[in-house]
């Protein structure tokens, strides 16, 4: 005999077969789905009369599906006894109520959100998928997958994929889900997309081509104040200067002050493999970017293959005093799970950037005089 605590672990453990978890999600005819509960021997009857009535009971108090019940008689019972002999559930959310596990409840909650919103073609990969479910924000998937039915091959033209205009999505949507769009977009186009790569599909600029704006801090090091360089450039060709500057965003070159031996390097956001350049052991580097869940993640990048790296105003009590004015609503935060690069310090401020309703100080916002007081410290300590 199965008790229901044994048949809900049971179906619990069956939402980990992703075969199993298909079929039942997208199937009408996979239900409904019946259970054998066993019928208590003659011998059990007679030795455990009352584990058999609290099995019994047990059964009774059972609000989710249909029980099926059957009469059956023993020669040490007078009356017919009335037993549990099978439980029958009907659709998936008696399936997901019956196994009271909360992971599968949640997980069940946030695979049919998606489904109601994302195109049938992705609806087997997004079930067949559990990490994905797990570790991408919902909200991210359904773009993602209306990304995916939206482009078509050669939408870029030429620009950089950060440049595709799409409706809802911000500059930064194929950095953070390139891998999810190739996926979707292979099963769109029949695995074109991994074949050819992304940027070759869409006819996009690749990432190596990215044009960064570098400006001379110190006036002298470079024959224009402002230039623009492509990163591929950057890993053979050395900047001139003892010091170099990261700046994630281009829109804040106005705020740089003047500093003697240096250069800013503006625009790079999340690509940073010119990072691993031999030249810039010779240098003093220093990252400043947003105070956002994305920001940090690139400041964690970014000092993995810079380990000495400085992070300027970058830190809990920045955001917390400039929070009430200027923080925004981070439309698409970064993973869940912190970067593995950041201080202790810096770990918890990404932690709570995750929970705060606006999650986001954007570094253009910050006062040029503090900006230029950090910097300029920055220089001096170095």
């Amino acid at each position: 005999m199965k008790s229901p605590k044994e048949l809900a672990k049971r179906l619990a453990h069956q939402w980990n077969d992703a075969d199993l978890r298909e079929s039942r999600l997208l199937r009408s005819d996979a239900w409904p789905v019946k259970l054998s509960i066993g019928k208590p021997a003659a011998g059990e009857v007679t030795s455990a009369p009352s584990s058999i009535r609290e099995h019994i009971d047990a059964w009774r108090r059972v609000r989710t599906g249909r029980v099926h019940w059957e009469s059956l008689r023993y020669r040490s019972l007078a009356e017919a006894l009335s037993v549990p002999t099978a439980w029958e559930l009907e659709k998936p959310s008696q399936w997901v109520e019956a196994a009271c596990d909360s992971d599968v409840r949640e997980e069940f909650e946030r695979l049919s959100r998606i489904i109601e919103n994302v195109d049938s073609l992705f609806h087997s990969f997004v079930i067949r998928q559990r990490h994905l479910v797990t570790h991408t924000r919902t909200t991210e998937i359904i773009s993602a997958a209306s990304v995916a039915m939206s482009v078509e091959p050669g939408i870029a033209a030429g620009a950089p994929l950060r440049a595709v205009s799409i409706s809802g999505i911000d500059s930064k949507f194929f950095e953070r889900n390139k891998n999810l769009l190739v996926r979707l977009l292979d099963i769109r186009f029949d695995g074109a997309v991994s074949e050819m790569g992304l940027e070759t599909f869409l006819d996009a600029a690749p990432d190596s081509d990215q044009w960064l704006l570098l400006v001379d801090l110190d006036g002298n090091l470079l024959p224009f104040r402002q230039i623009r360089l492509r990163d591929s450039e950057l890993k053979d060709t050395a900047i001139p200067g003892k010091r170099l500057l990261i700046v994630e965003n281009e829109r804040c070159s106005h705020l740089l002050p003047q500093v003697g031996d240096c250069v800013a390097l503006l625009g790079a956001g999340l690509n940073l493999s010119w990072l691993e350049a031999k030249w810039l052991a010779e240098r003093k580097v220093a990252y400043w970017g947003d105070i956002d869940t994305w920001g940090l993640t690139i400041l964690s990048r970014a000092r993995e293959r810079q380990p000495g790296l400085s992070a300027l105003l970058m830190t809990g009590a920045v955001f917390d005093e400039f929070h009430e004015k200027g923080a925004v609503v981070e439309p698409a935060p970064a993973s869940p799970d912190t970067p593995a690069h950041l201080s202790a310090a810096e770990a918890e401020l990404y932690k709570m950037l995750l929970r705060a309703k606006r999650g986001r100080l954007e570094q253009e916002f910050l006062p040029a005089a503090l900006v230029q007081d950090a910097i300029l410290e920055w220089a001096r300590d170095t």
